[in-house]
């Protein structure tokens, strides 16, 4: 493609960027939604950038990416634009939960902006942390042992699950059973 096409494809695509992220969010409850930042770094910058994503889930299971925009590392401040963003647009009733990694700035900012939304950790963040926290040679069998904890179909299941692993795990590798 010539640079003249390049030129003019990014600009409708910035415009249908700018029409998607201002779209109206009123006609639909959002139950769940998930939150990350994502980083990566564009060859000019200097810096890794900071992408901040938010997905919803309605009553009916649908998702849909709700925002997709840059931020300053994962700040509360960062997240508190996205998360007021969202309301301006027509998210009224704050979601039943919300799942995210172990940034702090996101769990702060939605206790300030939806303020009854239960906080859940992301498993998929947990299990890489605790897995990062062990030799490569455990963590196949371990990452098995931590499914059976959170896709246990009780309470009760889970907390037998979580007991066996920190018997099987926690001798020899208690930083990782702490995580």
């Amino acid at each position: 493609l010539s640079a003249k096409t390049i030129t003019r494809l990014k600009a409708d695509w910035w415009m249908d960027y700018e029409l998607w992220q201002k779209r109206d969010l009123g006609s639909r409850r959002f139950l769940y939604i998930w939150a990350d930042g994502v980083y990566f770094k564009p060859r000019m910058a200097e810096e890794k950038q900071c992408v901040l994503v938010i997905v919803g889930a309605d009553e009916y299971g649908r998702k849909e990416l709700l925002a997709m925009t840059d931020g300053f590392r994962e700040s509360t401040q960062s997240w508190r634009e996205v998360l007021l963003d969202l309301k301006r647009r027509g998210l009224k009733q704050d979601p039943k939960l919300a799942i995210g990694d172990g940034a702090l700035g996101f769990w702060t900012a939605l206790r300030e902006v939806f303020a009854t939304t239960r906080e859940q950790r992301c498993w998929v963040h947990k299990t890489m942390n605790v897995l990062n926290a062990m030799p490569k040679s455990v963590q196949a069998k371990a990452k098995g042992h931590l499914h059976d904890i959170w896709q246990a179909e009780t309470k009760a299941e889970a907390n037998v699950a979580f007991d066996f692993f920190v018997k099987t795990y926690g001798v020899k590798w208690d930083k990782a059973v702490a995580k």
